[in-house]
This record gives C-alpha cells, sequence and structure tokens, in this order.
C-alpha cells in the first residue's frame, strides 16, 4: 500500500509535518529526524520533554527537499493526492509521528485553529483519538481523519469552546496498556501537537487515566477522571435537543407517545435508550450484538421495549429515527424509503458525503420528505464540552457544572437554529454551516 511513511522508515525521518493556508492556496512541508529510534518514550516526561534534545543528528527537509524525497520513491502522485484532500477542506494540515521501532504511524489531522490561538492554554485543539489496525489503506485513514477533524472545529463552535478543530488517528496494533514505551510515546505525540484529545474509536477510554497518571494531561475522560466517560452526558445532550427538535415541530414539550427507533445500543446508545424512557415512549432497539439488546430490555423490565433486526432498523414505521452506531447511513437511495418523521442521534457524519456541498444536498431531500434533520455535529457536543471542562478545571471539575452548561447551551442553539432556518427557508444543515464557517473562516 502506498504510505507518506515509506521514506520516512528508509531514510531514519520520525516526523512530518505538512501546513496549508487556504486564503493564499500555498503549502509549508518538511521532514524531520527528531529522535533516535533507540529512545526510550517511556522515560517521556520523566527523563526527557517535547522541547528535549532528543539527537544529536537533526536532519531538516524543506518543502521542496520534501516533494522531492517522495518523488524519488514514486509517491509524488500520492503526496499530491493527500495535499488536494487538505486543500479540499481547508485544513491547517497533518502532523505525522512515525516510530519504526514500535511500528505505529501517529497522525494529527488539524482543520483549524482559530477558535483557539488566544485561549491560555497549553492546548489549542481539541479532537478525539482513534486506532486504525495496519491492514487499513493509509488514504482512507486520512480522509476520515481530516473528514472528523473539520467537524470537531464546528462542532466546538457549537459547543461554545475555545478550541480549534482536529482530529487524531493511530496506526497500530491494539493498544496494550501495560506497555510504558508506547503509552509514552502516545503521551509525546498528543503534546507535541498542542492538542487535547479523549478515546475514540478501537481505544479503551483506560488509556486516558494512565496517560494523566504516567505522561500526559492532555488526554480526558478516562473512568477514573473527574467525570468520567463522556456516553452519558453525550446522550443527555442528544434526549435535551431531540425535545426541542419536536416542540419545533410540533409545539410539544415532552416525547410522551412517541416511537422511537434507537440504532446501537454503545457507549452513548445504552444511555440515549435510559433517557427516552424516561418519558412515555414506545422504544424499539437494535445492535450488532442482540445480546446487548436483550440485556437492555432485561435491565428495563416491564417498559415498552421491543427487538428489531438491525437491517430493518432504518426503515421501521416510527416518529423518531435515533442513529448512535456508525454513520454514513443515509443516501439518495434509500432516502425514499425512510419511515419516520425525525432523524436525531449521535452517530457521526449520518449523511453519506464526501463533501459539504453533498451533505446539504441530501439534508435538502430529507427535508423535502418532512423530516427533520440537523447535522448531528451541531447537537452532539456535550462529549466535547465535557472534555473540555475536565481540562480545564480538573480535579474541579463537576458533573453539576457539566449538566449545568448543557442545559444553558445545547437546547437554546438547537432550537434557534431550526427557527433561523425556516426563516432563510433553508435546512438546518445548512443553516449551521453558514454559521460556523463566518466564525472559523471569517477575518475577525
Amino acid at each position: 500500500m502506498r504510505s507518506l511513511t515509506t521514506p520516512l522508515k528508509d531514510k531514519g525521518f520520525t516526523t512530518l509535518k505538512i501546513r496549508y493556508n487556504y486564503k493564499t492556496d500555498v503549502f509549508r512541508m518538511e521532514a524531520l529526524k527528531q529522535w533516535e529510534q533507540d529512545l526510550d518514550f517511556s522515560r517521556y516526561n520523566k527523563d526527557f520533554y517535547v522541547e528535549s534534545i532528543l539527537t544529536d543528528d537533526v536532519q531538516y527537509l524543506n518543502t521542496r527537499q520534501v516533494r522531492e524525497l517522495y518523488r524519488a520513491y514514486d509517491l509524488e502522485d500520492y503526496l499530491d493526492e493527500i495535499l488536494d484532500l487538505i486543500r479540499q477542506g481547508r485544513h491547517f494540515g497533518i502532523e505525522l509521528y512515525y516510530n519504526d521501532k514500535l511500528n505505529i504511524t501517529y497522525m494529527s489531522h488539524q482543520h483549524s485553529r482559530k477558535l483557539g490561538i488566544n485561549n491560555k492554554l497549553h492546548a489549542t485543539l481539541a479532537g478525539g483519538i482513534r486506532r486504525h489496525s495496519p491492514e487499513e489503506e493509509e488514504k482512507e485513514v486520512i480522509i476520515d481523519g481530516l473528514n472528523l477533524g473539520r467537524g470537531m472545529s464546528f462542532k466546538n463552535v457549537a459547543g461554545h469552546l475555545a478550541f480549534g478543530g482536529c482530529k487524531q488517528t493511530v496506526t497500530m496494533e491494539p493498544l496494550d496498556l501495560t506497555n510504558m514505551e508506547i503509552m509514552g510515546f502516545l503521551g509525546f505525540c498528543i503534546d507535541s501537537c498542542r492538542t487535547m484529545t479523549g478515546p475514540d474509536m478501537n481505544f479503551p477510554t483506560e488509556m486516558a487515566d494512565v496517560e494523566n497518571e504516567n505522561f500526559s494531561m492532555n488526554y480526558t475522560n478516562g473512568p477514573n477522571s473527574p467525570l468520567g466517560e463522556t456516553g452519558k452526558p453525550t446522550a443527555y445532550g442528544i434526549y435535551v435537543t431531540l425535545k426541542q427538535a419536536v416542540r419545533f415541530k410540533e409545539k410539544q414539550d415532552s416525547l410522551d407517545g412517541k416511537s422511537i427507533m434507537l440504532v446501537g445500543l454503545g457507549a452513548v446508545g445504552w444511555y440515549m435508550g435510559e433517557y427516552l424512557l424516561q418519558e412515555d415512549v414506545k422504544l424499539k432497539i437494535t445492535d450488532i450484538n442482540m445480546d446487548v439488546a436483550k440485556r437492555f430490555i432485561e435491565e428495563h423490565p416491564g417498559r415498552n421495549i421491543e427487538i428489531v433486526p438491525l437491517e430493518n432498523a432504518y426503515y421501521e414505521d416510527v416518529d423518531i429515527l435515533c442513529p448512535c452506531a456508525i454513520g454514513g447511513i443515509f443516501y439518495d437511495e434509500n432516502i425514499p424509503k425512510l419511515r419516520c418523521q425525525y432523524i436525531w442521534g449521535s452517530a457521526n457524519n449520518q449523511l453519506r458525503a464526501s463533501s459539504q456541498e453533498e451533505e446539504i444536498r441530501l439534508s435538502k431531500l430529507l427535508a423535502e420528505r418532512d423530516i427533520l434533520f440537523q447535522t448531528e455535529w451541531w447537537h452532539n457536543t456535550a462529549g466535547v464540552i465535557c472534555g473540555a471542562q475536565e481540562y480545564l478545571y480538573g480535579k474541579n471539575a463537576t458533573y453539576e457544572n457539566l449538566i449545568k452548561t448543557i442545559d444553558e447551551t445545547m437546547p437554546q442553539s438547537t432550537y434557534d437554529n431550526l427557527v433561523e432556518a425556516q426563516e432563510k427557508g433553508i435546512t438546518p444543515c445548512e443553516n449551521v454551516y453558514r454559521k460556523c464557517e463566518s466564525i472559523i473562516y471569517g477575518d475577525n
């Protein structure tokens, strides 16, 4: 497979940085040998730090030399493909750290630093960290990271947070929490990028606790952290904003009498189901693991709950469809088959779109079917608010203050967006993009 790391591995380089100025369409690239391959990262923040001299044989390539390097390995076309992805999304760039000894490729996909440049904190960026297997195609990993990093810029605007947006992807085998050299390397990388993060797909949440205890305070929301894992507050944010959507469309303050299809009973979906059951609803559930669905019913006896096969879930005749699992769900061919009035859940990138324009186009198809949809990052912000409060306040962060912040910001933001979109004659999806772009890309 084609990879940005191929020349780095062969030449002994450890670092590749790509920066982009979307206003001038200018790229700056640098490749570095930043440390020796025998460096013991288990000693990070003990014997050495991000700013330490880690080799007396520092090597550096500038933009022209980086291009020549990839040309020599017949990878210049591939490099240009990656640069074009960065250009299309108006991203700040990518920081890549390659550890040949540990066989780990760490990438920070950075969309915008604008909101974080004057926040008086070490971290100017915020976005989760997820693991990809070495068998996955690198370009697909980069596309995933860039898309999610761009979404985090918008999500941080929605959450009123003073951080730019990014996403960390790590290509490696499953994480061994007892391997202190690997944990130290991951701490070194996050600190180098001026980013704070929380464990995401394929990483255990316990990694944040190990990092906090040993290497880096820029990881948040481990099980033993002040606010704990983000699944429950994320579900709460989805729940309270869903009630605003029903209020907007039907002038009804509760979900009583609604039929709801909940797809996915994972870290967010399980709690989402519990919040929904606080009201008089008919709840349908499904999960890739049907034993989880059966356990949910067992733990909520006497409630109106029905299990639906996963393959039928999105096409159930219900009032509300609540996707809390994988993204890329709705597209041209299946939107006409939907039989719901609302789509409202935590799944990322619910519309199968490769660009913002495509997402807005698909949102119009939903609107034509009278299905109320608001792009999920506008109301799926409680998790990042949770991470930010833990990062900002440390041991003084409290769950009560977190819920207070969610209640004071998220419901009103959703209701205002739905009203504004209606007044402008556009979809709620398009309206939030307009809101955020004026902040992220504006001159002020």
